[in-house]
């Protein structure tokens, strides 16, 4: 269901496994409570979220005054999450950025739309993958839901495996993984990175050599030249 891979006084990092919800939904364990449970605290606290088929790294407060500075920290933007995935074609560009306001569609699906009235803002590299696949290093800018799935199917490479924004897809699991975390919290500088090759449970296709060669170009995806977002949303 879950690591935990790094212990602060006031908040646990931990790597969430795919296909777990991070709510009791449908029966499912509260995530939340098991960790709680493993780390001995009496209570820990959500400040942000993943998709249930999403794995990787999500940060856990530890008491209500570290989730109001966490929380505060997503707020203004000054967390930097980065996401790997693997698209199940070549996307219409190689690199860039997706933005545009995002409406409910059908059932549980997002779109994206033209208008940018309070746009989703998505910035991609990617990689060859194996047979026509993409990876991808995503960087998104807000936190809106499905964000970054309803971007890739935008630039025509929805994620392998995603149940809504890929359904004729099979694979062993959603092709979405939270790689990587920066951040200032209370004077001290933190990151954090969650390669999904060290565990099979996070998917086989993470194990090919295309995924491999894209992974190891990304290990450090805070260092890399992420263009500017102000010019981008004229």
């Amino acid at each position: 269901m879950f690591d935990i891979l790094y212990t602060h006084p006031d908040f646990i990092i931990i790597n969430k496994h795919p296909n777990v919800s991070v709510h009791k939904d449908d029966g499912d364990t509260m995530l939340v409570a098991e960790v709680a449970k493993q780390s001995g605290d009496a209570a820990l606290y959500l400040v942000h979220r993943l998709d249930k088929m999403t794995s990787g790294l999500l940060i856990l407060a530890r008491s209500s005054s570290a989730a109001a500075a966490l929380s505060s920290l997503f707020a203004q933007k000054t967390i930097a999450k980065f996401y790997l995935a693997i698209g199940s074609k070549k996307p219409k560009k190689k690199q860039g950025w997706v933005i545009g306001d995002m409406e409910r569609s059908r059932r549980a699906a997002w779109k994206l739309i033209a208008t940018k009235a309070n746009p989703a803002v998505t910035q991609f590299f990617s990689l060859p993958g194996e047979s026509g696949q993409r990876l991808f290093l995503c960087k998104p800018h807000t936190g809106k839901t499905h964000q970054i799935r309803v971007a890739l199917k935008s630039v025509g490479s929805p994620i392998l495996g995603d149940p809504i924004y890929n359904a004729n897809n099979s694979a062993d699991r959603g092709y979405l993984h939270a790689y990587a975390l920066v951040f200032d919290y209370q004077g001290a500088h933190y990151s954090f990175i969650c390669d999904p090759r060290q565990s099979q449970i996070m998917g086989a296709l993470w194990h090919t050599a295309a995924a491999c060669a894209a992974i190891d170009q990304w290990q450090q995806p805070w260092g890399l030249t992420w263009p500017t977002l102000s010019s981008r949303l004229d």
